[in-house]
């Protein structure tokens, strides 16, 4: 049976841009739902937002559950630091879903290397002076505020970098869509601030906070990719189960074949280990903000969703090459080993606590 809270999306198209989507979630109080007490200044509430993620991801694209993902799990926890009015109103716009938010970290020189980061931050008197450039960011396109992470000193020590808010209409800000058919709906593009000047109550959190604060969030944002991730797989693996059922082979379907059912059968156990590995782990991020935690969960989303897209998009066939089908899928999903931190950033994060895991796998009963 449907879901009636849902029904405001079941009300869109499956093409509907992250944008709308994001409209209808706000416009229903659909949004207040992925976090502690329905506010998003008390954190992230994991049942609610796998509930939300799962509700998106059923019914529209990637791409577009991209645009919701990274708003929920980062953006707007991240906008509550902020205490200013400027701050607060712009929390309120996009909780409503009347306005979109982009989280502007990655750097155009730098990539997941947010310490090489050369977008600047001048802190004058009763001023902001913002200048750089972010690559590929989700929402740009269609954002009324972004989150800039800047460094307003030189260096890289982790004191040295600050969030900003940055009106998408000041002056000085220049927006392009990226060149991408597969992300459209994301609103995924490119920004560029030329001297962006801006009052100091457009500082979020502290100075020098940025780092510590990007940290903290970006765990959340970790957790929402595993929740997807189960989500996404159990779709898939749901949609190839019925394919393989149907389709006629010999005397039967492709289902009865023995090599067929075992490599099926593959996915559905790595699908499993990582729901289970998400359901332990889901608290020890939300509440803990343990980064070990959401670099196991990151890790295991991105392996788990390249081999079962893999597995399903080779065992739909030709089939699987329309337009809209498994294999445009596939390459969406490939977004799961990159953003959010490289699948090998996140593992070395993960060597880098090995002692700490390995001891604790020796106590059964325990949380590595």
């Amino acid at each position: 049976m449907p879901d009636a809270r849902y029904a405001p999306l079941d009300a869109l198209p499956r093409t509907a841009p992250g944008a709308q989507v994001w409209a209808a979630l706000g416009g229903a109080g659909l949004t207040a739902g992925a976090y502690r007490d329905r506010r998003p200044g008390t954190g992230i509430d994991p049942a609610g937002l796998a509930d939300l993620l799962t509700a998106v991801d059923a019914r529209f694209s990637v791409a577009a559950t991209l645009s919701v993902s990274v708003q929920l799990a980062t953006a707007l926890p991240l906008l509550t630091t902020g205490r200013a009015p400027v701050a607060r109103q712009a929390l309120d716009g996009a909780l409503a879903g009347r306005a979109t938010l982009a989280l502007a970290a990655t750097d155009v020189t730098a990539g997941t290397d947010l310490t090489a980061l050369r977008t600047e931050l001048r802190i004058e008197d009763d001023a902001l002076d913002v200048t750089g450039e972010k690559n590929w960011i989700a929402n740009t396109t269609t954002a009324a505020h972004f989150l800039v992470l800047a460094r307003h000193r030189p260096g890289r020590h982790f004191t040295h970098f600050t969030w900003v808010l940055v009106p998408a209409d000041a002056p000085g800000v220049t927006v392009r869509p990226a060149d991408s058919a597969l992300f459209a709906a994301s609103g995924a593009g490119h920004v560029t601030f030329d001297g962006v000047r801006l009052g100091r109550d457009h500082v979020l959190g502290r100075v020098g906070l940025g780092l510590p604060l990007f940290a903290r969030h970006i765990g959340t944002e970790r957790l929402a990719g595993a929740q997807w991730g189960v989500a996404l797989c159990r779709r898939v693996l749901a949609d190839t189960h019925r394919r393989l059922a149907g389709r006629p082979h010999g005397d039967g379907a492709l289902w009865d074949r023995d090599a067929v059912r075992q490599r099926f059968a593959a996915g559905l156990l790595r699908v499993r280990a990582l729901h289970a590995l998400t359901v332990e782990l889901a608290d020890q991020v939300a509440l803990r903000h343990d980064a070990t935690a959401a670099a196991t969960l990151k890790a295991a989303a991105g392996a788990t969703v390249h081999h079962v897209l893999a597995d399903c998009a080779q065992l739909w066939g030709a089939a699987g090459f329309t337009t809209g089908g498994i294999q445009e899928l596939r390459a969406q999903a490939a977004l799961f080993g990159i953003g959010g931190g490289a699948d090998e950033v996140v593992l070395g994060t993960l060597a880098d606590a090995a002692e700490d895991v390995l001891a604790a796998l020796e106590r059964p009963g325990t949380l590595p």
